[in-house]
């Protein structure tokens, strides 16, 4: 079976799950991870996506960034497939080191952009590795806190939204943080394989019209190509294959 085309415009927010091929591990040592990070930064500034999140486990990763004109595909394929060789060169192996395709979950921003950012950086404390997301070092929330330096994490704009003082805006940050219990969607939710879209009614009707325009757009200019190819095999004019003369 064909796999489904993504949905992919400026301005999208996705969720970003990548696991290991059969759930191995992907990071072995803090050296992967920083090349991992290093990948992140590359493609950042290459592709110049916004990146607000990240959580690097074992055997998985969590992003979560919204694209500008390059699409997604084109910076998650340079990022896995770098990685992927990067991996396989260091520990003398062959093969896929992530499991199928990553899962890219489009997002609402305005009422989730804050709950996915907890989400990712609370999958440490989630997952028992520690009991605070201060004490995990490969997630993007000490970022926030102004105690590690990323500048291709984008954080302005998320503080923003609790102060405009910078101090003030990392105080009712980490308070956010860890008022989980408020949150309106839970793990399971993610973990649900035929999940591609997180928004309320009006936001999955948006997407449906913009996705329906981007097909038709897309059969529109898949045709002209075709007349022009026609055109310079056949010798013909171009106006003359699209007349209604035979």
């Amino acid at each position: 079976m064909a796999r489904k085309p993504r949905i992919e415009f400026a301005g999208a927010l996705y969720h970003i799950i990548a696991r290991g091929n059969n759930k191995e591990d992907i990071f072995t040592e803090s050296k992967d991870y920083l090349k991992y990070l290093s990948l992140l930064k590359k493609y950042q500034e290459r592709t110049s996506f916004h990146l607000y999140a990240f959580a690097l486990m074992t055997n998985h990763v969590h992003l979560l960034l919204e694209t500008e004109d390059t699409p997604l595909s084109k910076s998650m394929q340079g990022i896995q497939q770098s990685y992927t060789q990067y991996f396989n060169r260091k520990y003398s192996r062959v093969g896929h080191l992530f499991q199928g395709r990553y899962k890219a979950i489009l997002c609402e921003k305005d009422p989730y952009l804050l709950e996915l950012i907890r989400y990712i950086h609370l999958n440490p404390v989630r997952s028992k590795i520690v009991d605070c997301p201060s004490k995990y070092s490969w997630t993007s929330h000490l970022v926030y806190l102004d105690k590690k330096k990323m500048k291709f994490v984008e954080t302005d704009k998320t503080l923003s939204m609790f102060s405009r003082s910078k101090s003030k805006a990392r105080e009712l940050y980490l308070k956010f943080i860890f008022e989980e219990k408020n949150a309106r969607h839970k793990e399971e939710f993610y973990d649900l394989s035929e999940q591609q879209y997180l928004g309320r009614e009006e936001f999955i009707e948006e997407i449906k019209k913009r996705t329906k325009t981007t097909k038709e757009f897309e059969k529109k200019s898949s045709l002209i190509k075709l007349v022009k190819v026609i055109a310079d095999l056949t010798k013909i004019a171009e106006e003359s294959i699209k007349s209604s003369s035979r």
